[in-house]
């Protein structure tokens, strides 16, 4: 999953991953330009997920 993918519907994609997982919060979910690893660092810790299965969830969305 490149960039422009999250982006592009993220906002739809957060609000998928929210109703799947009731414990994420807005600020969990914040896509910042070059924090993408961050941020998917910290849903990995919450959600005791590895990147893989997070790149799977996401593109199952």
């Amino acid at each position: 999953m490149n960039t422009t993918e999250v982006k592009g519907n993220w906002n739809e994609q957060k609000g998928k991953l929210k109703q799947k997982f009731a414990i994420l919060t807005d600020n969990d979910l914040m896509f910042k330009e070059g924090k993408k690893e961050e941020m998917f660092g910290k849903l990995q810790v919450k959600l005791g997920k590895t990147k893989e299965e997070l790149h799977k969830i996401i593109a199952a969305l």
